[in-house]
């Protein structure tokens, strides 16, 4: 696979990226995101001013980082080559060359793994492979965090790079609107279950009155996750466009019960997207199929 992986890179000379992951010097690539709303705290990664929103090249190689979906890449990729770097093991598998490895921490670690035998990883791309672990492995806290995690860590610690820097950066650097809207959001709190359940709806009002971003919205889930007593988390999001819903749990698999919701993800952090429906419905069908099915 890896070599699969390498004969595809040398055959083009242009090369989209949707995500951080390579960087090669004798090739035009562009990093490309499909969202304008890009977190403040990844700011101070390398090239981070220089990320697009619309891809530039028309027959770039794609290569996608974390999607699970085609669909979540925002953009219309028919009649492309793509490969498919992931760690879900919902991943439906549309590249050309899927890369697949649900074992994982973190993509990073399987698109580390891809290049750092055959790419010479420089200390700007250790630092946003080392920022990807800390964040997707919550600072090294997550069930899947071995040996070979903190081998990899250390490995690109050595390239120079500043612990504390990505650490202060992804813990300790927030918006006022994102803290606005937790205080808003924890006020609308409910448990259900006796109190195994814990949800949280957050309208568009609540985010336009506190000025936030759907990017403010992420660590909302953790904090009623946390709760002593929950053993399943949701947070459900209205948007412009659709409805967001966020799953997190200690030690049940959700990723089924959100595939049977059309979205997926990792087994106690998953979710899904649906259009035309409100958050009231959304979230009561959510909580009578965990009742039926889960707990």
């Amino acid at each position: 696979m890896i070599k699969e992986f390498k004969n595809l890179i040398e055959s083009y000379r242009t090369i989209t990226i949707l995500t951080h992951i390579l960087k090669e010097n004798d090739k035009k690539v562009e990093i490309v995101s499909f969202s304008k709303d890009l977190p403040i705290n990844i700011d101070f990664l390398p090239n981070f001013s220089k990320i697009k929103h619309k891809m530039s090249y028309e027959n770039s190689l794609i290569i996608s980082c974390d999607a699970g979906s085609i669909d979540r890449l925002g953009f219309d990729l028919t009649n492309r080559v793509i490969i498919n770097i992931d760690h879900h093991k919902t991943n439906t598998n549309y590249g050309n060359l899927n890369i697949i490895d649900s074992s994982a921490v973190s993509a990073s670690v399987v698109a580390y793994n891809l290049l750092s035998d055959d790419f010479l990883i420089s200390k700007d791309t250790a630092i946003c492979f080392y920022t990807a672990l800390l964040s997707d492995s919550k600072n090294f806290t997550t069930n899947r965090v071995d040996t070979n995690i903190f081998n990899i860590a250390l490995k690109l610690l050595n390239k120079g790079i500043e612990h504390q820097l990505v650490i202060n950066n992804l813990n300790y650097r927030t918006s006022l609107a994102s803290i606005r809207l937790e205080a808003k959001a924890l006020d609308k709190l409910k448990l259900h279950k006796n109190a195994t359940i814990a949800s949280i709806k957050i309208d568009k009002s609540m985010i336009i009155e506190t000025g936030a971003k759907m990017s403010d919205t992420v660590r909302i889930i953790d904090k009623i996750s946390s709760l002593a007593t929950v053993k399943i988390a949701i947070v459900v999001i209205e948007s412009n466009s659709d409805i967001k819903v966020s799953f997190r749990s200690k030690n049940i698999d959700l990723s089924s019960f959100a595939e049977s919701f059309g979205g997926g993800g990792h087994p106690f952090a998953c979710g899904f997207n649906v259009k035309n429906s409100d958050i009231e419905t959304v979230l009561d069908k959510i909580l009578l199929k965990l009742d039926m099915e889960i707990l």
